[in-house]
């Protein structure tokens, strides 16, 4: 299967090219990093490894550069796409693990988690970032009725077939586009796998602020009264 690694980034010159150094070959040629309109040198980084560039002219959010990472991977024939942040935080020699349950048939969408069977917070993951993700995963578990370990990793794989589904043009350009493209997964009846991922979080990865984290979450919990709302109405 054609698979591409898209890499959504922002202000990435410090980590990318650690980040690409660990792609395994195979995957590199098929590689698109979009640029957010990023300040620092990202995309002369990414242009001095090889790397087709996308640049938007203006800052437009995390979720308008997975829809262009998307539209555009999916313009080339793409049949699986890898999402991977460039900030160095998830190990990218992990995605010949992470599609095989997509080539093998068994997923739609396969999530590298950083809590299953590791703990996070040895690898640095701030405390709010820590209980704000068992809180919000807990809920979505008991909402989606499954028993993921995580939905809020910066490393997936989704079956493309699944996205051309999904109105993923229509979601937010924010980064609550993450938690909405995986309640319309699966509420499209999508087969979930997960990874296991240990995360690294370096003073050169990005991270989102504490204020930040609480719109996410609340943003997040927005999605799930959306999803029982619809699937209601359409039972009834």
């Amino acid at each position: 299967m054609k698979v591409f690694v898209v890499l959504p980034a922002y202000n990435a010159e410090r980590t990318l090219k650690k980040t690409y150094e660990e792609i395994p070959g195979e995957f590199r040629k098929n590689l698109i990093l979009v640029d957010d309109c990023s300040k620092d040198k990202t995309v002369e980084v990414a242009k001095d490894l090889g790397i087709d560039v996308i640049r938007h002219e203006r800052n437009m959010g995390y979720g308008a550069n997975l829809k262009t990472c998307f539209t555009e991977a999916i313009k080339r024939g793409a049949e699986i796409i890898v999402v991977l942040h460039p900030d160095y935080q998830y190990d990218g020699k992990k995605i010949p693990e992470l599609i095989q349950p997509v080539i093998d048939g068994s997923a739609d969408v396969v999530l590298g988690s950083r809590f299953l069977e590791v703990d996070p917070r040895k690898g640095g993951m701030p405390l709010y970032k820590y209980i704000g993700n068992r809180f919000l995963t807990s809920i979505q578990n008991i909402v989606f009725r499954l028993n993921l370990s995580e939905y809020h990793t910066g490393l997936r794989a989704y079956k493309v077939e699944l996205l051309k589904k999904i109105p993923f043009k229509k979601n937010s350009n924010w980064f609550l586009f993450d938690s909405q493209i995986l309640a319309q997964a699966i509420a499209l009846g999508a087969r979930i796998k997960e990874i296991s991922v240990e995360a690294r979080y370096l003073p050169d990865s990005s991270t989102v602020s504490f204020s930040q984290s609480v719109l996410y979450g609340l943003g997040t919990l927005y999605v799930l009264l959306q999803f029982l709302f619809c699937k209601r109405r359409l039972i009834s």
